[in-house]
């Protein structure tokens, strides 16, 4: 499987990016989210065998293929987690001794966001991050009482394949709703007809990757990496004690920073009932700016608190162009929220629009916010908590890492593409810098180019490669 993987990480300084193609068997974290409820009860032995026989076709290890099984009715329940077991026979065990749950009503969509918030995560065993593709198999035998749509969106983003399985008893469109493509929703008269659609199930299995389409394959050095950097932090009445320690927090993170028009940008916005941007990305170019406006920050009051409204706000007025945003440019977005309360307004929405954009939000919350904070931010793991806005240099080098070691990209709005891995094909074209400046390290570009052909697979029906080089003209 070739992964595409954006990472910024700390390296020696050099002016050539390194390409990371990796080659290797494919992976895959699957998860089994299965129908419990008191409507299922009579073909719950089937699902059961149904999971059994897939997970006897992976090929499952700790660096390979990774299974979860969750089971819902009213509410969900992990039967285990996609770290729990590393074997497939310890797997095939737990699996056999699976019991009904029974319950209801049935909650579909209360269970999907409970496996996008507590299992598809690193915790977890989730290996997103690395790329590996993540995918949800879901059994359902019934139409769900809760709403559907907003947790299945939420699953795409996050770059989960669902396929969905219903009976007669199910609604066909919800389950068309909620799965990856339309064509990803098998059906059967009852569960005990499963075998029928097995292998029409495990063949769109095994023929798919998940890669980020705009993302080049590129490991970015951290000492010449761009970010856009904006700050949104909590300043109604809520926040007053507080303040001192966000502002401050916000001056050590600028500190470590590579400030400068053509490097790193800052922006910090301040709100509570309202918003009102302190300065924008473009308003200031050196550190030292910077920080002297950081160090006069005063705590705006106010109230209620209206975080949907903000991040809405930093969606349409900062992460623009105009405003300095140069994510046209390819360079990541990122969005830091410090929040000190629940929100008064719906913040779903303004969420999903940010991170449709590519905006990769991170979050810090207190007792009072930490899980509307870890719900906002693009992976739970990407959210930390204090218990006061003091403790907050206890997270600080946490955090940074975090900021400077994620996969950054900008995030299109169809978060994945399906490749058939039997016919892979990439058509890659390299653009050389060829002027005066460059004499002296075009031999060092040109091995650059030499040794990551060496790693395509060059054929007229498979990977094609053009070189242009450039100067005044090209």
């Amino acid at each position: 499987m070739n992964t595409a993987i954006i990472q910024d990480t700390t390296m020696t300084p050099t002016l050539i990016p390194t390409i990371l193609v990796e080659s290797q068997a494919p992976r895959r974290d699957v998860v089994f989210l299965l129908d419990g409820s008191d409507g299922t009860r009579s073909g719950f032995p089937a699902m059961r065998d149904f999971v059994q026989r897939v997970v006897e076709t992976l090929s499952v290890d700790e660096n390979k293929d990774r299974v979860a099984v969750v089971q819902y009715s009213r509410d969900p329940a992990a039967q285990f987690y996609l770290n729990t077991y590393t074997t497939k026979g310890e797997i095939l065990n737990t699996v056999r001794g699976l019991r009904h749950k029974g319950g209801r009503p049935l909650n579909t969509g209360a269970a999907l966001q409970y496996v996008r918030d507590n299992v598809f995560t690193a915790s977890s065993g989730s290996r997103r991050l690395e790329s590996v593709p993540q995918l949800l198999i879901l059994l359902s035998g019934g139409r769900s009482v809760d709403n559907v749509d907003t947790p299945a969106s939420a699953l795409k983003e996050l770059g989960v394949l669902v396929f969905g399985i219903g009976t007669r008893s199910s609604d066909s469109r919800e389950l068309q709703r909620i799965s990856h493509d339309p064509s990803y929703a098998l059906s059967v008269s009852d569960f005990t007809d499963l075998p029928s659609i097995q292998q029409q199930l495990l063949s769109s299995v095994e023929a798919v990757v998940i890669v980020a389409p705009e993302s080049p394959t590129v490991l970015v050095d951290h000492d010449t990496a761009r970010k856009d950097v904006v700050f949104l932090l909590d300043g109604s009445d809520g926040t007053r004690n507080g303040f001192p320690a966000m502002r401050d927090f916000v001056q050590r993170v600028v500190e470590k920073l590579n400030v400068g028009g053509d490097k790193d940008r800052v922006s910090v916005v301040q709100y509570g009932r309202d918003q009102e941007v302190n300065f924008y990305l473009n308003t200031y170019t050196t550190k030292g700016d910077i920080l002297d406006i950081v160090r006069g920050l005063r705590h705006r009051g106010g109230r209620p608190l209206n975080t949907g409204a903000a991040l809405q706000y930093v969606r349409d007025n900062v992460f623009t162009a105009s405003s300095g945003s140069r994510s046209q440019e390819g360079v990541p977005q990122m969005l830091i929220l410090l929040s000190g309360g629940r929100s008064n307004d719906n913040v779903d929405i303004p969420v999903s629009a940010l991170k449709e954009s590519g905006v990769l939000i991170f979050g810090i919350g207190n007792r009072n916010s930490s899980k509307e904070v870890q719900r906002i931010a693009s992976d739970p793991s990407y959210s930390q908590s204090v218990s006061e806005f003091s403790d907050l240099p206890s997270v600080q080098d946490k955090f940074f890492s975090s900021l400077i070691t994620v996969h950054v990209g900008a995030t299109p709005i169809s978060p994945t593409v399906i490749v058939d891995l039997s016919i892979a094909r990439k058509d890659v074209v390299f653009l050389l810098d060829g002027s005066d400046g460059t004499r002296n390290g075009f031999p060092e570009m040109r091995d650059f180019v030499q040794r990551v052909v060496e790693k395509l697979t060059v054929g007229e029906n498979r990977d094609r490669v053009s070189v242009v080089q450039y100067s005044r003209e090209p």
